[in-house]
């Protein structure tokens, strides 16, 4: 295991377990620019038993009840490839909010800065429905752009924000505080 990952949820997966998970996470540092580490979540996806211990820690490290949220949405991308199954085995369904451009017209946007530039996000307006409590789920939280996006698009389509969940966050960032008082959880956490 890396020594500059914490394991945040340790209790809650065992260590052999943790360090199992944090092993197959790569960093590639220089990427997408100089300055950047890419934190590769692709080779615990790859890698069954991790992926069966993300799937365990993720429901383990709920940031609230399962029974207080009606839905999980995820970020595209990487938020894609285990939102689903995780609403799936809560029994709940699953929104997607995807980048600029990828849905039908009758959709809501939502710009962010990164720490690397500018982007938007978007979700079909009727996909939310009223009332509805949703948990956010990704991979990884770094300046919180894009999950503080992510919010306030389910805020503007009429539901609420239950939560956030992420595999990974990027210490020093400040990405957590920018979300404010929802409860936020993550799995592991790591230098920027």
């Amino acid at each position: 295991m890396s020594s500059d990952i914490t394991i945040t949820q340790l209790d809650r997966i065992g260590r052999e377990q943790a360090q199992y998970l944090v092993s197959r996470i790569r960093s590639v540092p220089g990427f997408p620019k100089e300055g950047i580490i890419f934190r590769d979540f692709m080779p615990v996806l790859a890698d069954p038993k991790a992926l069966c211990l993300l799937m365990e820690g993720l429901e383990a490290a709920l940031p609230v009840p399962a029974d207080s949220f009606d839905a999980v949405a995820g970020l595209e991308a990487r938020g894609f490839l285990f939102g689903p199954a995780l609403a799936a085995h809560l029994g709940k369904g699953f929104l997607a909010i995807r980048k600029a451009g990828k849905l039908p017209p009758d959709t809501i946007a939502e710009s962010y800065d990164l720490e690397y530039g500018t982007a938007s996000v978007e979700i079909e307006t009727d996909l939310v429905r009223p009332g509805e409590r949703v948990l956010i789920v990704d991979d990884l939280i770094a300046t919180g752009g894009t999950a503080k996006a992510a919010a306030d698009l389910i805020r503007q389509a009429g539901g609420e924000v239950a939560g956030f969940g992420f595999v990974m966050e990027l210490e020093g960032l400040g990405g957590v505080a920018s979300l404010g008082d929802v409860p936020t959880s993550s799995l592991v956490t790591m230098p920027a």
